[in-house]
């Protein structure tokens, strides 16, 4: 990840803009950057009240000393610490991680190494209780009694102990994390030192995981998701507080806004440290998966156990193991034989751990909205919950298999411009935000990931994307001669546009509905191959970043695909013109004194962008200009995209779907 200039650094000590500029009465002063420390910079929105700015003193980290600057290595100036923090560790000052970090990372394999050794002299510690026969011609062991080699090999194992734990030990000291105005920053290694930096603006979603063992310890793995490959930031291991705080401290950085710390979070948190270890360890390893004073119960989602079991049943994994067992009984009828039978057995244990695993992964699964994103949260012992900030969501797909129709049951994936190294729920892809759902919480899942989607007037048009057959439903539908290529959905095959969103509705018997917001689309392409030209049918695809999702149409009438290649075209140029839902809570202020000059104003780069007048529709060229020929499609295999510009604002967009170096390049 290349790093990036920020505003606030130093220039030269004797540059005009920043030194010996005279004072012009009845105009504020700006106070030279050499002089008094960096100010913190809040991006400014054209038409928006300009942020009150204080000074503010670098808050002391809650329990995790600061480390000085590594010797020889120049430290780049920062913005001054963010106003209001509820951790102290967004100080733009150098951290370190929990101290039982070294015991969590290494001392877990240390463990199993003892494990394996116990487990291959476990018949000498049962003779030492009960007696045998003693006989172990050959063992290491005896060689080493009978030549007394006892203190050498004790000796050499505490070397080996002390050069293990000293090792881990300079790992601890030697990773450090700081967070600033602009980039959450790691470094480490104590041959080899690492660096790792990830923007703010490019943040795609902060996960929390609890292992069990870590719970124990009362620590948690912090990471950071930010567009690009293999661009995350992780921070294992923190105090389970400071992760939920410092979390919410580095969504409101990213979100445009400082707010001041509640004093009354100040006070709790002394509070909970003066109470017993103990008892705060048995609290938290019982409290609720979600705080109910966290997000209103109005937009929490639950699975139930019912639903959810019923669903890890219903699924092409139990159903091939079900053929399998009624090959093996006719095989066995056949053949006279148990042995079949016999020869499933390893894949019934197989599949009874594996459903057993995705079953208590999934459980106390919540979906809740909260003031910075979408948090989603499952586990029973080890315990995962990711927030997800506002116009991070690409596309999303809402699909059912043939098996859950009779339930009315649907699952709910996303695409995303980062990739998690931590699992979803049921060991999926953390792409999946609802495994299972009725309709109801389909609805209620869009609405907090899209919000402004669901309505009074919209929720007709989703239902009939979901489970309507077709016809005259508000969706442009493929024609009838589109048959031929689509035997059963080209009734239901068909896009429309919603509030801000374009949807798409495919298949039959595997249903499917795909919704794309607008601010969202990287390009439309619009294709016409030899069959699709003589059947006067094409095809389009609105592309968004890599993913499990395929924003993909077929067999569309030709004349109804150019309309809809020029008026998308059109509503994402001036949906991308106006968004600024990577910048959701800009508009709020600090809550702070005023100062005797006010905060100087830079250019919000991309957010700003975001609230440029809309590029005029005339703008747009047509498709059929840009293909050449005005009544429609023509040559071989023709395609023709329209896309934003260079100066279109992209400020959370990942690569497309099949360029991956486009996300390395802007990270």
């Amino acid at each position: 990840m290349s790093d990036t200039a920020r505003p606030g650094d130093a220039g030269p000590p004797n540059e005009p803009n920043e030194q010996n500029v005279p004072n012009v009465p009845n105009e504020p002063t700006v106070p030279a950057a050499a002089d008094v420390p960096p100010q913190p910079v809040t991006p400014t929105i054209p038409g928006a009240p300009t942020p009150i700015v204080a000074d503010a003193p670098a808050a002391a980290s809650a329990g995790e000393p600061s480390e000085p600057s590594e010797p020889g290595v120049p430290d780049t100036a920062l913005p001054a610490a963010p106003l209001g923090t509820a951790t102290g560790l967004t100080d733009g000052q150098w951290h370190r991680l929990h101290p039982a970090t070294p015991l969590l990372r290494g001392g877990i394999a240390l463990i199993a190494v003892l494990g394996i050794i116990i487990s291959n002299l476990r018949e000498r510690f049962v003779e030492m209780f009960v007696g045998g026969p003693g006989d172990y011609q050959g063992d290491p062991i005896d060689f080493i009694l009978e030549n007394g080699y006892v203190p050498l090999v004790l000796g050499a194992v505490a070397l080996f102990l002390i050069i293990f734990i000293l090792i881990f030990y300079l790992s601890w000291r030697m990773h450090t994390f700081r967070i600033t105005n602009e980039v959450v920053e790691v470094r480490s290694g104590i041959l080899f030192r690492t660096n790792r930096r990830g923007r703010l603006d490019r943040i795609q979603g902060i996960n929390i995981v609890r292992p069990f063992f870590a719970r124990l310890f009362g620590a948690a793995k912090l990471e950071v998701n930010v567009a690009g490959q293999d661009a995350n930031v992780q921070l294992a291991y923190l105090s389970s507080s400071n992760a939920d705080d410092l979390r919410r401290d580095i969504l409101r950085l990213a979100s445009g806004t400082q707010l001041e710390r509640d004093a009354a979070s100040g006070a709790a948190a002394g509070g909970q440290a003066a109470t017993n270890v103990i008892d705060r360890r048995v609290s938290e390893l019982l409290a609720p998966e979600l705080d109910p004073n966290y997000a209103p119960p109005a937009s929490v989602v639950k699975i139930t156990v019912g639903r959810l079991i019923g669903s890890v049943l219903l699924n092409d994994t139990t159903f091939i193991f079900v053929l399998m067992v009624i090959g093996a009984i006719v095989a066995v009828v056949f053949s006279q034989s148990p042995y079949p039978l016999l020869a499933i057995i390893p894949v019934l244990l197989g599949l009874v751990s594996f459903l057993f695993t995705r079953i208590t992964k999934s459980l106390r699964y919540t979906i809740a909205g909260t003031p910075d994103g979408v948090r989603v949260g499952f586990g029973l012992l080890t315990t995962s919950n990711e927030t997800l900030p506002p116009g991070r969501i690409h596309s999303v797909q809402v699909s059912q298999p043939l098996v859950w129709r009779p339930f009315d049951w649907w699952e709910v994936k996303v695409n995303r411009a980062s990739k998690s190294s931590t699992q979803g729920a049921s060991g999926q892809q953390n792409t999946t935000i609802l495994p299972v759902g009725n309709r109801q919480d389909v609805m209620r899942v869009l609405g907090l990931m899209l919000p402004g989607l669901v309505n009074d007037d919209s929720v007709e048009m989703l239902t009939r994307g979901l489970v309507s057959k077709g016809g005259d439903d508000g969706f442009t539908n493929s024609p009838r001669r589109a048959r031929g290529i689509r035997w059963f959905s080209w009734r239901r095959n068909g896009f429309a546009f919603g509030p801000g969103v374009v949807l798409l509705r495919k298949g039959a018997i595997w249903r499917e509905l795909v919704v794309v917001p607008e601010p969202r689309v990287q390009s439309v392409a619009l294709q016409q191959g030899p069959l699709l030209r003589k059947l006067n049918l094409a095809s389009f695809t609105l592309q968004t970043v890599a993913g499990p999702i395929s924003a993909r149409l077929g067999a569309v009438d030709a004349q109804a695909a150019l309309a809809f290649f020029n008026d998308a075209s059109r509503a994402v140029i001036e949906s991308s013109s106006s968004d600024t839902s990577h910048r959701w809570r800009s508009s709020e202020l600090v809550a702070a004194p005023l100062v005797d000059a006010p905060a100087p104003t830079v250019d919000a780069g991309p957010a700003a962008a975001a609230t440029a007048e809309p590029m005029p529709a005339a703008s747009v060229p047509a498709a059929s200009e840009q293909i050449g020929q005005p009544g429609g499609l023509a040559g071989d295999d023709v395609s023709a995209h329209s896309g934003r510009g260079e100066d279109s604002p992209a400020p959370i967009d990942g690569p497309p779907a099949g360029d991956a170096s486009q996300g390395q390049e802007r990270n």
